[in-house]
């Protein structure tokens, strides 16, 4: 199953679209590993300027290579919601992961966006497991 996704920068309009590979599972260990090296690279150099243009630039970079497994054509960046995504991972300004999942008016209307959509809250346990998954891949 593809499992289509976006990726969501706050302060940046573009959208980043794969389409596969886009369950929690296997997105957030990797995001998260991502985002703690491209964060502490932030931190330690003091840049501020353009965080959001540069977020983005990396995660398609960076990131794309670990989503798209060699097949660059899954991923996309553009303005437009698309309707098939299954998740989408919203990283805002306070360094935070949300993700939300489709509702019935996103899918009749993908230009409402995250208010077309409904948090998903990841109980303890899957969190423990994403957590233990990061932590092998670091290890």
């Amino acid at each position: 199953m593809p499992t289509p996704c976006h990726i969501i920068v706050e302060g940046n309009p573009a959208l980043i679209y794969a389409s596969r590979n886009g369950m929690p599972e296997k997105v957030l260990p990797t995001l998260r590993r991502f985002l703690d090296t491209f964060w502490q690279e932030r931190d330690i150099s003091g840049e501020a300027c353009d965080t959001p243009e540069c977020l983005v630039a990396q995660i398609v970079v960076r990131f794309g290579f670990e989503i798209c497994e060699d097949d660059f054509s899954n991923l996309r960046v553009g303005v437009q919601y698309h309707p098939d995504v299954e998740y989408l991972y919203a990283i805002g300004a306070n360094r935070q992961i949300r993700v939300w999942v489709p509702e019935a008016s996103y899918r009749a209307n993908p230009a409402l966006g995250l208010q077309g959509c409904r948090e998903l809250v990841l109980d303890a346990q899957r969190n423990a497991q994403l957590d233990a998954q990061l932590d092998a891949q670091a290890g």
